[in-house]
């Protein structure tokens, strides 16, 4: 058994490097999804993150054993918001700049804490809401050029969209991490992420009538590759948390707002307007804070605290 916290620049490394591994994973997404249909694109996403983590879990003797679960009506509602998270996100990125994307996500936490005072009982006081609160105003400086549409001037209604898409997204993994915080009491955290894949995997399998295409050779890679990463970097983010503290490997998450810009720029030509890097800036020192108070309030309370901090960053890319 390792020591939690034992090697904390493995842990970090490794943290890094997820991100990276999802944000290149966003980039396959955005391409594949400008000549296939959504769902086809979210299935092999899903698919091959299953095909991903069953090859590793038979390889560390976890396997089929992270199958038997206590609780499948809890895996249903978590595989349904993960499936439900990961179409708004998908379309998100591509209707959206993929650095907007990702800074428009960066609103889970936030509501991730609102979620947890209404849903959790956790006791959020005057400091954490002040930071949602800030947190938030920072949201809407990024969304609101994308709203010019629903405003009734000129703009592209697409944008408008994929705006949308992508706060509601960071709703539904909000609430999902909630969910989360709950199966991960009694179920094993490959449990969690087995059928999260698996029901999402069905479920976009779904969308075959409607549809779907014979992608051509490059595509097609895309979109295995999509499904490759996306495992993988599930895989790294949860072991991150096994060699370091939450506290030390969360804020590297903020790195993907530099990757989502340089893969953005390289692969799509699309640079940062000022009201993105203003209102993410926001978000993100806001998410900071709401990090660090969490971290401090937890030093004082029982191990078994419900705050699912570890577990967000293990799950809060299952939707992507």
């Amino acid at each position: 058994m390792i020591k939690r916290g034992a090697n904390p620049r493995l842990g970090i490394s490794l943290k890094i490097g997820s991100v990276l591994g999802f944000t290149v994973m966003a980039a396959c997404v955005k391409v594949s999804a400008a000549t296939m249909p959504i769902g086809q694109v979210c299935f092999f996403r899903a698919f091959f993150a299953l095909v991903t983590l069953v090859a590793f879990l038979a390889w560390r003797g976890e396997f089929p054993a992270a199958i038997y679960t206590a609780n499948p009506w809890g895996h249903l509602w978590r595989g349904l918001l993960g499936f439900s998270a990961m179409l708004l996100n998908f379309l998100a990125i591509s209707y959206l700049p993929l650095s907007d994307a990702i800074a428009i996500g960066y609103a889970m936490p936030l509501f991730l804490t609102i979620f947890a005072a209404l849903l959790l009982g956790e006791v959020v006081r005057t400091f954490r809401w002040t930071a949602v609160l800030i947190g938030l105003s920072g949201v809407l400086i990024i969304l609101w050029p994308r709203l010019a549409f629903l405003k009734g001037e000129a703009g592209l209604p697409g944008e408008t969209f994929g705006a949308l898409c992508a706060l509601f997204g960071a709703v539904v993994v909000a609430l999902g991490s909630v969910v989360v915080s709950r199966l991960i009491v009694a179920e094993r955290t490959s449990t969690v992420v087995f059928y999260f894949s698996l029901i999402c995997s069905l479920g976009f399998l779904f969308s075959l009538p409607f549809g779907w295409r014979v992608p051509d050779g490059l595509t097609l890679s895309l979109m295995v590759i999509s499904g490759f990463l996306g495992g993988v970097s599930q895989l790294m983010v949860t072991e991150s948390y096994r060699y370091a503290d939450t506290s030390a490997v969360a804020p590297f998450e903020y790195t993907s707002m530099l990757f989502g810009i340089a893969f953005g720029f390289l692969l799509f030509g699309d640079l940062p307007t000022l009201t993105m890097l203003i209102g993410s800036s926001i978000v993100i020192a806001s998410g900071l804070i709401v990090l660090w108070r969490e971290h401090e309030l937890s030093i004082r309370r029982a191990p078994t605290a419900t705050w699912p901090w570890a577990m967000i960053g293990a799950d809060e890319h299952d939707s992507g």
